[in-house]
């Protein structure tokens, strides 16, 4: 086709015109987009909030959730929802579990390091260090309570010591009496503050221990010490590993059964404890063939 030149202006003109258009609407849907994502993007920590005071209210109704189940409610993500239980658990609302969450037990919550707690953690701790003698290889377990007894160690002679928590090795660093020091090493446990899982484990069958310290969450009279973490497999090699298990727990825990059994009776050798312990709940203990020192 020969386009003469009106034609070809024509032609021109038209195709500027369609051009023109063209960039009209994508510059008109751009912006049109950008609005939108801005709106959502605005919305988005408003409905993140409502949703996570709706698991809350979930929560206080049943007692506890499942991930399942509150994907299906907001139908959102599996990632979305482990996220909000995990801001959930963070700032002490909850405690996770496998495939959700419970609601995180008054006692816990109503449970305040004060000095009355403090002083029975000590009594606790010096009871549990005197069973021990110089050149023992023991392992110290995470947490409040066996950390404590870290303290009562610095007279003590040749010792050899497994931890798997950092805050345990660095006190033990500290003490004059230089301890050899051993870690299990393995995967850092940001909820227990400690290192967990299978190199963990095969680590601590390298070995063979003359005491193993270790607290509690709580104390089912029938089962045995309690937790409300699932990682519990550190805890029952530790105990497959040592000639002498001791469990450290202020008697406020005794009675309280948390989610998940750590330990059986038939696991622990002695219990150490406060002088609140019911004479009923001490029989009860006994009659498992454990050893209870209450102090």
């Amino acid at each position: 086709m020969i386009l003469n030149p009106a034609n070809e202006q024509g032609f021109l003109l038209t195709k500027i015109y369609f051009t023109k258009q063209y960039c009209l609407y994508k510059l008109s849907n751009r912006n049109f987009v950008s609005k939108d994502s801005l709106m959502k993007k605005n919305s988005q920590p408003r409905n993140t909030k409502q949703r996570r005071h709706t698991i809350m209210q979930l929560l206080q109704e049943q007692g506890e959730v499942s991930v399942d189940q509150l994907v299906q409610l907001f139908d959102i993500s599996e990632v979305t929802i482990r996220k909000d239980l995990s801001a959930l658990e963070t700032s002490g609302f909850l405690l996770r579990k496998y495939g959700g969450a419970i609601l995180m037990p008054k006692e816990i919550m109503d449970e305040n390091e004060n000095d009355e707690l403090t002083k029975r953690k000590f009594v606790i701790a010096k009871a549990a260090a005197e069973r021990i003698r110089d050149h023992n290889r023991i392992i110290v377990d995470s947490g409040s309570t066996t950390a404590t007894l870290i303290k009562q160690l610095n007279l003590k002679q040749g010792l050899v010591v497994m931890t798997n928590s950092l805050s345990v090795a660095t006190e033990l660093r500290a003490l004059e009496n230089e301890p050899t020091l051993l870690m299990t090493g393995g995967t850092w446990d940001t909820r227990s503050e400690s290192f967990q899982g299978k190199v963990a484990e095969q680590v601590l069958r390298s070995y063979d221990f003359d005491q193993l310290f270790i607290g509690a969450d709580g104390i089912d009279l029938a089962r045995g010490s309690t937790t409300f973490n699932e990682l519990v497999g550190l805890s029952q090699v530790m105990a497959e590993v040592s000639r002498e298990v001791v469990v450290m727990v202020e008697s406020q825990k005794i009675g309280r059964k948390m989610p998940n059994l750590e330990l059986t009776w038939q696991q622990i050798d002695v219990l150490i404890t406060d002088t609140g312990l019911s004479e009923q709940d001490k029989k009860a203990i006994l009659a498992h063939g454990v050893e209870v020192i209450c102090v």
